[in-house]
């Protein structure tokens, strides 16, 4: 296994998340990594937001990372090879008001991450522009669906569902332009 120091922040929150596994705490990761992971960089997040998948006595995760080197600092967690913050947020694992539909798996040589979809991922990212105005949480949105393949026809629903439809229609047109550029990048490759 590689140290700390030498792992990518995607190498990291597989391995904090298998370990957590290995402990009996089932987390998935969500919020910003999941932006860094699916935009492939774009977007630096530099924390890891993992959400049990039922309750779980912080006691007991603060003991299995302390057991692979994280420090406690109030409610978060750190390793000090490595600037990136955990938090281990209170469940459940929900976009808005909705649980998270989907739960995919990423395998790197760290451990298996498990993490919200990218459709949850775009939704999550639109949640905080929504509730809190948060426009860098917009382009954010943007990014993963410029990136990886989004259901669009999902976010809308769900936006309808959050009762969010105008704010969803002032951002249609610029996501739908960013899933233009990510099919014709893809289109362009496969012309290689």
């Amino acid at each position: 296994m590689k140290p700390v120091r030498e792992m990518t922040e995607a190498e990291l929150a597989a391995f904090v998340g298998q370990h957590l596994r290995e402990r009996g705490i089932r987390v998935v990761l969500s919020g910003g990594m999941c932006v860094t992971i699916y935009a492939r960089n774009a977007y630096v997040s530099g924390d890891l937001d993992f959400v049990p998948e039922v309750f779980v006595d912080r006691r007991k995760v603060s003991a299995a990372l302390l057991e692979i080197g994280f420090e406690h600092h109030g409610r978060l967690f750190k390793h000090p090879e490595s600037p990136v913050w955990v938090d281990i947020r209170t469940p459940p694992l929900a976009v808005g008001r909705e649980p998270v539909k989907q739960i995919c798996e990423l395998v790197f040589p760290t451990g298996t991450l498990r993490l919200i979809s990218p459709t949850d991922c775009a939704k999550d990212r639109l949640a905080n522009y929504y509730y809190f105005n948060d426009r860098q949480c917009l382009e954010q949105a943007r990014l993963v669906v410029e990136h990886t393949d989004v259901d669009l026809a999902e976010a809308e629903r769900w936006s309808v569902q959050e009762g969010q439809e105008a704010r969803f229609a002032q951002v249609k047109e610029s996501l739908l332009e960013a899933e233009r550029h990510r099919e014709q990048r893809s289109a362009a490759r496969q012309t290689e």
